[in-house]
């Protein structure tokens, strides 16, 4: 039974660290604050304002293009700063950025 709880726990507590870190050195969870934040990038609404607890984003991870505002983009790099400027009023984040690494990584954590 011993053996049991600590594989178990070994399991959920190795779950967690995959989901955690999901998606190219982001942080799920630093990209979930991001994601949260009215004041990323500068910007005046939270992405939450539009995409509820990411709704409508869970296929965007896996996804590479999008059609947002009648404009394509051929990334979801793009797509994050397309919204930004657009639909935020905020100002576009370095595509290799450690914000945008984290709000990505919190986007693909979405679609699992």
């Amino acid at each position: 039974m011993k053996t049991k709880t600590i594989f178990l726990a070994a399991a959920l507590a190795g779950g967690m660290c995959v989901a955690a870190h999901a998606g190219e050195g982001g942080s799920v969870e630093r990209g979930k604050s991001l994601f949260n934040d009215p004041n990323f990038a500068g910007g005046s609404r939270a992405c939450d304002s539009c995409h509820p607890e990411g709704s409508g984003l869970e296929q965007a991870g896996a996804k590479s293009s999008f059609t947002i505002m009648g404009g394509s983009q051929s990334s979801l790099t793009e797509a994050v700063n397309t919204c930004i400027v657009n639909a935020n009023k905020g100002e576009a984040i370095e595509p290799d950025s450690q914000e945008m690494q984290d709000i990505t990584a919190y986007i693909k954590s979405l679609g699992q």
